[in-house]
């Protein structure tokens, strides 16, 4: 199995209650208690069978060391008795080919690491592979990519179940960004900025989430980045993997939602201070991603007790 996939699971799931954030309560178990090798060559002690997975609220596969792995009938038996009873069912990586092997991802779309997704789909010619998502939510199932964006599927079941705020706590705490779209590419050819370029690309994001409130045009933002706007729109799809608006509309849409979550703001107030031109801009853009209006989120989750 892969320590660096249990490390983020463990680190995003920590206990935080000193800092006001739901606590949580995480189990490791195998499908039999003992050593377990991780892809570092170390053994990790594993102090819990497939018993622990009766009563738990979500369930997350972890990627294990080989591109091709394989799921025992009793781990296969266990995780469909999880599913049936209301159980979130996750998996990252070749977490996602544990998924297929169970016969959950059948007729669902799902995600993998971009390099494994050729392989996914053909060997699992009913699951229909997204091989540029992040993750991909499907209800009770959830899959992500590779690595790293492990982490972006966690946040977003918290930020699903619990709300942006205690999300964007979460994020703060383990220094990533607090959201990422799921449909959002998950292989950059250059994801790590260098040169006055990507400063200044740097500089505008937040210059951007400071000033949601106004109009952002993709002329004026170049302009901000002393670019053409045709450089500009290439340049910053290459370092972030989306548009420029489609980034500063799931901006408006976090700050929408933490506003709804923390505050007594008419959806009115918050509208406008989102940068949504109405109401129904609003109720629109959010319906497309939560699936329900501002009110209805902020009777799910709101507090101004919430940090």
């Amino acid at each position: 199995m892969s320590a660096f996939g249990l490390g983020l699971v463990a680190k995003i799931f920590a206990d935080r209650t000193d800092l006001g954030l739901p606590r949580f309560e995480l189990t490791v178990c195998a499908e039999q208690p003992g050593p377990v090798r991780t892809e570092l060559g170390l053994p990790m002690e594993v102090g819990h069978g497939l018993e622990r997975m009766e009563e738990a609220d979500l369930v997350i596969l972890l990627p294990c060391d080989t591109q091709t792995p394989t799921l025992s009938p009793p781990v296969a038996a266990a995780i469909k008795v999880a599913h049936r009873r209301g159980a979130i069912i996750a998996g990252f990586c070749t977490g996602s080919f544990l998924l297929a092997a169970a016969g959950l991802l059948d007729g669902r779309r799902a995600t993998t690491h971009w390099s494994l997704a050729g392989d996914l789909a053909a060997r699992y010619p009913e699951v229909t592979v997204m091989p540029d998502a992040l993750y991909v939510d499907e209800g009770g199932i959830v899959t992500g990519a590779g690595s790293a964006s492990g982490i972006d599927m966690c946040l977003h079941l918290i930020r699903r179940e619990h709300g942006a705020a205690v999300a964007n706590a979460i994020a703060r705490q383990v220094v990533v960004a607090p959201h990422r779209e799921g449909g959002q590419a998950q292989y950059i050819p250059a994801p790590v900025p260098a040169g006055s370029d990507d400063e200044r690309l740097g500089s505008l994001l937040d210059w951007v989430r400071t000033n949601l409130d106004k109009p952002l045009s993709v002329d004026e933002m170049a302009a901000y980045s002393l670019m053409s706007p045709r450089t500009f729109a290439r340049h910053f799809k290459r370092v972030t993997g989306t548009t420029p608006l489609a980034w500063v509309r799931a901006q408006r849409l976090n700050r929408a939602e933490e506003l709804l979550e923390t505050t007594d703001l008419p959806v009115e107030t918050v509208a406008r201070e989102a940068g949504f031109g109405s109401v129904a801009v609003l109720r629109e853009q959010f319906v497309n991603r939560r699936g329900v209006s501002p009110r209805a989120y902020r009777n799910i989750f709101h507090s101004v007790d919430r940090p």
